[in-house]
């Protein structure tokens, strides 16, 4: 691994860390699909969005917006871990004393957009997206959506707006872990085939390993070297990455680990950065 992708998965390893004990210290929280999106989130906040953590209303800087607005733990540990805000503040997750709900909103620090209700966060991207050219700007646009949430049509009435303005600056990223809140995605709504699907959508088409830094380097990278059409990329990862007891797990979805469990997640992660720190 070079010291780049070596750098991302130790940043992406202790940004996992950091979710579960948000999770763990407020007693409730998404940690499925935060666990599963935290590779792709490190490689954008780290490597290839444009941004400024001493200056996050940069009107030129890139912007993300966390359509699944439930996994909050991610996208809070990997802002404090940008230097957006203190991580010291991940303690009052959930807590009337701090400023972080459970789904993400744009009151904190480096949050481009409130989000919760599944399919509002990408149509809000692809209006971010239309507004750069309306104001002769050349930031781009990342969404994280999960593949659960690309059920509902607003998703796809978004999709179809994207082609029709041939957005190249707009990327959304389709988090692909097959499962959601009450079973997989393909015995409750089938979706395959979803490339198919997106490239008759006039989306470029990528299909990555979601928990490949490498991959996702290469697929972002490609995704900004594409123009005339909007590109999204198919991140295929697992729903509880990096724990045991959580991976590919539907209960994941809004498991607050014991203490025993917490115990054990906490042993896995700090074996894992020993591994990487080799």
């Amino acid at each position: 691994m070079n010291p780049e992708m070596k750098k991302l998965a130790l940043t992406a390893n202790e940004a996992r860390m950091l979710a579960i004990q948000m999770v763990k210290r407020a007693a409730s929280g998404h940690l499925g699909g935060s666990l599963s999106c935290m590779d792709i989130l490190t490689t954008l906040y780290f490597r290839n969005m444009r941004i400024d953590p001493a200056n996050p209303q940069d009107p030129d800087r890139d912007r993300f917006v966390m359509s699944k607005g439930h996994c909050s733990p991610a996208m809070y540990s990997v802002l404090a871990l940008r230097g957006f805000f203190p991580v010291e503040e991940l303690r009052y997750y959930r807590s009337i004393k701090g400023h972080m709900s459970g789904h993400v909103e744009k009151s904190v620090p480096g949050v481009d957009a409130s989000t919760g209700s599944l399919s509002q966060g990408v149509s809000v991207a692809l209006g971010m997206a239309l507004g750069a050219g309306a104001s002769n700007r050349s930031f781009r646009v990342y969404a994280i959506l999960g593949d659960g949430e690309i059920e509902e049509g607003q998703v796809w009435e978004c999709f179809m707006a994207a082609a029709k303005y041939h957005l190249d600056n707009f990327c959304p990223i389709i988090d692909v872990n097959g499962l959601q809140l009450d079973g997989s995605t393909a015995q409750i709504m089938p979706t395959a085939p979803l490339s198919a699907k997106l490239k008759a959508f006039g989306f470029h088409v990528i299909e990555i390993d979601g928990h490949d830094h490498a991959q996702i380097a290469a697929a972002l990278d490609e995704a900004a070297a594409t123009k005339g059409v909007p590109s999204v990329i198919l991140a295929k990862t697992v729903k509880g990455k990096g724990v045991s007891f959580l991976e590919n797990q539907v209960s994941s979805h809004g498991k607050v680990p014991n203490d025993a469990e917490y115990a054990l997640a906490m042993q896995e992660l700090e074996a894992k950065r020993r591994e990487l720190e080799v």
